[in-house]
């Protein structure tokens, strides 16, 4: 049976186990240790406010699936939205629901937060993130572009 929990600072290293392989998944070859990502997570989960949050997908122990998020003020007028920035099943335990499961979780606590939207998006290249979503019935808005800076440019750009 599937369960579905809040993180806890406890299970650091279950969502860095997880979050390793979902690295993997995204074609990364280089891992920095297990130590590092540790202290990572807690900084952004459990830091007094956390940077983020995240939900945990159980199978009899087993963590098989995560769904991380922020929330983002303004959205529509002033309200906030929730933005999934990742929703991870592990590859053994796809096509069991927890996807949607993990989904509907966050739906729910976007009502709860008074939240006017969730959003989030996924790479042009990952067709089975996109069926995925197609499948719940969840139209695609092209409305926007993303825009990324990241590693040395964007430490270039921060010390002139």
């Amino acid at each position: 049976m599937i369960t579905v929990t809040a993180a806890q600072p406890a299970q650091a290293k279950a969502i860095a186990e997880i979050a390793e392989e979902m690295d993997r998944f995204y074609g990364a070859t280089k891992m920095e240790p297990q130590e590092t990502r540790i202290r990572q997570i807690g900084e952004a989960l459990f830091s007094d406010p956390p940077s983020a949050y995240s939900l945990l997908a159980w199978d009899d122990g087993e963590l098989v699936g995560f769904a991380a998020y922020s929330f983002l003020w303004p959205a529509i007028g002033l309200t906030r939205s929730l933005y999934l920035k990742e929703l991870y099943i592990s590859t053994k335990a796809r096509q069991a629901g927890i996807g949607k499961l993990l989904m509907q979780h966050l739906y729910d606590i976007a009502v709860k937060n008074n939240c006017s939207r969730v959003e989030w998006t996924t790479d042009n290249d990952n067709r089975e993130a996109q069926l995925f979503y197609a499948e719940l019935g969840v139209p695609l808005k092209g409305s926007k572009l993303f825009y990324r800076i990241e590693g040395d440019e964007l430490t270039r750009r921060a010390n002139p």
